[in-house]
């Protein structure tokens, strides 16, 4: 009986680790929401995006407004945070992921924002607005 030598690519698997270290799906979300495991949601977009349609409980908190003299005293660093933006074709959640992380935050970035949120079946919310039209990426901030 001969036996195959396992070759194990430690660099593929740090490149994996670090990956999940720094992202999450929406199923993993919202299975961590479920569990109550402490998590802060944060839309990343702009306001206006977010009054459109959000990530039920997810705060509105645009990456463009995020800053270490206005944005420390909101922050718990025991809090997990999660950004997203709208997805694919838009890097606020990105950018929101970035800022909080220069600032001592734990921060992953939901893959595919809110778009795979509502591709995988969770619902989304919005409030009340007069005027819907306008450009549908909120990565403005």
């Amino acid at each position: 009986m001969t036996s195959k030598k396992i070759s194990i690519n430690s660099d593929q698997i740090s490149h994996y680790r670090n990956k999940l270290e720094y992202e999450i799906d929406s199923w993993d979300l919202y299975k961590g929401i479920e569990r109550g495991e402490n998590i802060i949601v944060v839309d990343a977009r702009s306001g206006e995006s977010y009054k459109k349609e959000y990530i039920p409980n997810a705060i509105s908190f645009p990456y463009s407004t995020m800053n270490k003299d206005s944005t420390l005293e909101r922050l718990n660093f025991d809090t997990l945070y999660v950004t997203y933006c709208d997805g694919i074709g838009c890097n606020a959640s990105t950018k929101g992921a970035l800022k909080l992380a220069e600032l001592g935050c734990k921060v992953k970035e939901l893959m595919g924002g809110i778009d795979w949120w509502k591709r995988d079946g969770y619902a989304t919310a919005s409030s009340p607005s007069e005027d819907s039209s306008g450009p549908n990426c909120g990565c403005d901030g």
